[in-house]
């Protein structure tokens, strides 16, 4: 069978390989810079016969999700920062209901309103646990239109295995952006894993009816169930932790970015290269689990950490905790919509390892 290749903006790739992916209800809201996608999921959910509405409220939104993942349908929303602050609480009640969900984050710059533009502040509400309560959801940041599609297609899968919401934190620039992609396949919708646990009684598998909720009233039960939450949560940072890295051996300081600010990083390198000068780039596309093991390996062997990011600094705390104080880890940042440019980077990373930049 041939490749499917396609010309697409990022938010169109997103909606297309969640519907490829087997996603039967997609509720959301407008708004910029995600806006696209809703769209997208508009007119192909719809000619396919499955369920869109646009809420009337994020906060609608999130818990319609929530209904329709209780009943075992693959179902995703979006929505851009402000928008998943909205969100929060709906997400907390499905990480503590246990729901395997969609959710994506085409991020804006902050706080507040803040802009339309491009940003990277929300990486801590995303990989904290941005509700109340304990609990974790898998984090995904693509670097590319490709990735964004190949993420959010894993991510269904990701959620069914885990029983967990999955997050796919892209922002705008790679929301609006157009590259080639090329796109899975779609999924047979009769052949996709069954749902004991979901609510209702179906007639074929003569299962028995189910509540889901996230309250208990009983502290030793909770207590015990946030405790099997956080075994399954160990398996998952031993199982799911992805990163990429570029000449990371030979490099004497090692950039760490994640999304767009990667795709700068990759840049200086380039530069760096030109001028006889050895920088490596260490990529997390899992933010949640971070992958603090193979920071603190590179961080043994001496290696300095220059963490790149389009925030006034969030996951340079991940890389500072992971590194142990073993390396001196410094931290550029833009802010505000701005991304930060490959000459500026590479400047601070010159700076950072004593050398003129272009000598």
């Amino acid at each position: 069978m041939a490749e499917d290749k396609r010309l697409m903006k990022g938010n169109e790739a997103i909606g297309e390989a969640a519907v490829r992916a087997g996603c039967r209800a997609y509720f959301g809201y407008p708004i910029t810079p995600q806006n696209e996608l809703t769209a997208y999921m508009a007119k192909n959910m719809l000619d396919k016969k499955r369920t869109f509405i646009q809420a009337e409220s994020e906060v609608s939104a999130i818990n319609m999700v929530y209904g329709a993942a209780a009943t075992g349908a693959r179902t995703m929303t979006s929505s851009s920062s402000p928008g998943l602050s909205l969100k929060q609480e709906g997400i907390s009640y499905a990480c503590g209901a246990d729901l395997p969900l969609v959710i994506v984050n085409v991020q804006r710059s902050g706080p507040g309103l803040g802009g339309i533009s491009p940003g990277q502040s929300d990486y801590f509400q995303s990989t904290r646990g941005g509700g109340h309560g304990d609990y974790y959801h898998l984090v995904l940041a693509p670097k590319s239109v490709q990735e964004a599609a190949d993420l959010t297609y894993e991510a269904f899968d990701l959620a069914d295995r885990w029983r967990m919401p999955v997050m796919i934190l892209a922002d705008g620039l790679i929301g609006q952006m157009m590259e080639g992609v090329v796109l899975p396949p779609a999924r047979d919708l009769a052949a996709l894993p069954r749902k004991p646990w979901a609510v209702g009684r179906q007639a074929d598998s003569h299962r028995p009816i189910n509540h889901v909720t996230s309250i208990n009233l009983v502290p030793d039960e909770l207590e015990a169930a946030n405790r099997k939450r956080f075994a399954r949560y160990d398996e998952i940072k031993q199982a799911e932790v992805r990163f990429e890295e570029v000449n990371t051996e030979k490099a004497e300081l090692v950039f760490v970015a994640y999304g767009t600010s990667s795709r700068v990083c990759l840049g200086a390198l380039e530069m760096a290269k030109k001028a006889g000068v050895e920088l490596g780039l260490f990529r997390p596309i899992s933010l949640w689990p971070f992958p603090e093991k193979r920071v603190a390996e590179l961080a043994a062997k001496g290696k300095k950490f220059l963490a790149v990011e389009m925030s006034m600094g969030q996951m340079v705390e991940d890389v500072r905790l992971a590194a142990n104080g073993k390396t001196e880890v410094g931290f550029y940042g833009r802010c505000g919509g701005n991304i930060p440019s490959e000459e500026e980077v590479f400047a601070e990373a010159m700076r950072l390892v004593g050398t003129k930049s272009g000598k």
